[in-house]
């Protein structure tokens, strides 16, 4: 699919639908430590962020890249997905752009091992890379060690 046909939207209300089609978008693509096994547990997730943006990317409708920023701790952080079947156009660059555009200082946690398996059985590629390359620096001496996910703490600043 060309650029083109790319629709990027922004809203702080995500509707059912939008709410499933992130969901499967998280399924597909996180490791299957990480999943949702329904709305129900989806929705507890997006209701724990504090204040949301959200930023979509569809195509024909189809949600194929979410990102959300969101505060924690008197802090700003996001999350970002995108289709596997995008990576390396140049599609999460821009995503991230319209993360970073209003904002002076942004959290995440990425995973930064590639132990993890996706629900197809494939293994999780560690974006941490994609990130460094983004601006923003790794905190190595942060990180989160939960029974689903190991994750090191990354910060960007404008």
């Amino acid at each position: 699919m060309n650029k083109e046909k790319l629709i990027f939207q922004t809203t702080e209300l995500l509707t059912q639908d939008e709410k499933l089609q992130i969901m499967e978008l998280w399924n597909c693509e996180y490791p299957i430590n990480l999943m949702h096994t329904d709305l129900a547990s989806f929705e507890k997730y997006l209701d724990s962020l504090e204040s949301p943006k959200h930023f979509l990317i569809k195509i024909q409708e189809r949600i194929v890249g979410w990102g959300t920023i969101f505060k924690r701790d008197q802090e700003k952080w996001f999350a970002i997905i995108l289709s596997s079947f995008f990576h390396g156009q140049y599609i999460g660059k821009s995503l991230m752009e319209q993360i970073k555009r209003d904002e002076n200082l942004l959290y995440g946690w990425v995973i930064d091992h590639e132990k993890d398996i996706k629900i197809n059985g494939m293994t999780y590629r560690s974006p941490l890379n994609f990130y460094v390359k983004q601006g923003f620096t790794v905190l190595f001496d942060e990180r989160l060690e939960l029974s689903t996910i190991s994750a090191v703490k990354i910060v960007w600043e404008r």
